[in-house]
């Protein structure tokens, strides 16, 4: 397992927290998604294979920006 830490921005309600979290559950390797509205902080766990290119494209294809 590995886990990643990601800053999203443009998340301001936890409809846009679901929004996210489903989109980065959908990604192939993901086992957790736990986000942190007040933050932005986004923290994924997974297999060791885990793509953070996918992660990343996940969440933009949500509407959202991961920073950093």
């Amino acid at each position: 397992m590995s886990t990643s830490v990601y800053t999203v921005k443009g998340m301001t309600c936890s409809g846009c927290m679901n929004k996210v979290s489903t989109a980065v559950n959908g990604v192939e390797g993901v086992e957790d998604v736990d986000i942190d509205i007040s933050t932005g902080q986004l923290t994924v766990t997974g297999r060791d294979s885990l793509d953070a290119g996918s992660v990343r494209e996940a969440v933009q294809n949500a509407g959202y920006e991961v920073v950093g």
